[in-house]
C-alpha cells in the first residue's frame, strides 16, 4: 500500500524553505524509506484509525501515515516546521497540524475521546518524559510506535536483573518489543548513535495491581535513586523512612533487603509498594 507514496528527501524540503535542522530541538530527520515503512507497518494501521504523530518534522512520515490511516493529528513544536508542514501536506485533508509541545498537550483531548495510536520520532532529550506523558494520558493510546536511541530501547525492553526506572515505567502500562534497528546514517543530520523502533502495546489495565499508582512510582523512584545501594538503604533514603521499617516491608513482600533495584520484577515492586503503603 505504501509502495506508491511519494516521499521527498527531507534535505530537499529544508533547502526549499531555507531551513536547517535545529540541534536544540533534537531535530534528526529520518531519510531512509525502508525505516519509514517499518514504522508505519509496525503500527498496523487501518482506514479507521486515528494516529497522533509526535515530532513530524517536514512531514515525510506524516504523508505515509496519512495514506494508511483515516486521520493523522501531527504535533510539532517548531513554528517554522509547522509552516512547512501546512504547505507540504495541504493536499492531505485527513492531516491536522497542531503547533505545540507534546509535554504540555493533553493527548486524550486531542483525540476527542476517540481510540487512537501514537507514532513518534522522539527527540532523545525528552524520551522518558514523553513516554510517561503519553502512557498516562486519558484515554490512553492503544499502542505506541516510537523511534528512540538504541540504548534507550534496551532500557525500555529490559528484564531482571537489568531493569531500569524507565523499564518499570513503560512495562507497568504496556508490553514493549523492539521492531528494528535504525543506523545513525539513516538520519539527517546523522546522530552519534544508532536508533531503534519500539512498539508498545498498551494494556487495558496496568500490568500489576496497586491501590495507588503515584505511591507505586514513588517507591520505584526511591529504589532506583541510588542504584549501587542495596534496596534497604536506597528506599530508606529516598522515602525518608527508618531503615528498620523499610527492611520489615521488604521481608513481608518476600524480597531480600540486600537486593538491588534492577533485580526486581514488576510483581515484586507492586508487593513492596503495597507493604510500604500499609506503614503510612
Amino acid at each position: 500500500m505504501l509502495v506508491n507514496v511519494t516521499v521527498i528527501d527531507p534535505r530537499e524540503i529544508l533547502r526549499r524553505y531555507g531551513l536547517r535542522p535545529r540541534k536544540a530541538l533534537g531535530q534528526n530527520f529520518l531519510v531512509d524509506r525502508r525505516a519509514l515503512t517499518q514504522i508505519v507497518e509496525a503500527a498496523e494501521l487501518t482506514p479507521g484509525d486515528l494516529v497522533l504523530e509526535v515530532g513530524p518534522g517536514v512531514g515525510q512520515l506524516t504523508r505515509m501515515l496519512s495514506e494508511a490511516a483515516g486521520q493523522v493529528i501531527a504535533i510539532e513544536l517548531d513554528h517554522e516546521m509547522v509552516g512547512v508542514l501546512r504547505q507540504e501536506l495541504s493536499d492531505r485533508p485527513n492531516v491536522e497540524i497542531v503547533e505545540g509541545d507534546i509535554l504540555a498537550v493533553d493527548p486524550g483531548a486531542l483525540s476527542r475521546g476517540r481510540p487512537y495510536k501514537v507514532v513518534a520520532n522522539l527527540p532523545y532529550y525528552i524520551t522518558s518524559a514523553a513516554l510517561r506523558h503519553l502512557l498516562e494520558a486519558r484515554p490512553q493510546p492503544s499502542l505506541l510506535v516510537v523511534t528512540v536511541q538504541r540504548e534507550v530501547a534496551d532500557r525500555i525492553t529490559a528484564a531482571p536483573p537489568n531493569m531500569s526506572l524507565l523499564a518499570v515505567s513503560v512495562q507497568f502500562y504496556g508490553r514493549p518489543r523492539r521492531i528494528a534497528r535504525i543506523p545513525a546514517g539513516a538520519f539527517y543530520p546523522a546522530p552519534k548513535v544508532d536508533s531503534a523502533i519500539v512498539r508498545i502495546d498498551v494494556y487495558p489495565q496496568p500490568a500489576v495491581d496497586v491501590p495507588d499508582a503515584a505511591h507505586f512510582f514513588a517507591v520505584v523512584r526511591a529504589g532506583f535513586g541510588q542504584r549501587r545501594k542495596q534496596l534497604r538503604n536506597s528506599l530508606a533514603a529516598g522515602l525518608h523512612r527508618p531503615a528498620g521499617q523499610v527492611e520489615s516491608a521488604l521481608r513481608r513482600a518476600g524480597i531480600d533487603p540486600h537486593r538491588r533495584a534492577e533485580t526486581l520484577t514488576l510483581e515484586e515492586w507492586a508487593a513492596l509498594s503495597r507493604e510500604l503503603g500499609r506503614d503510612t
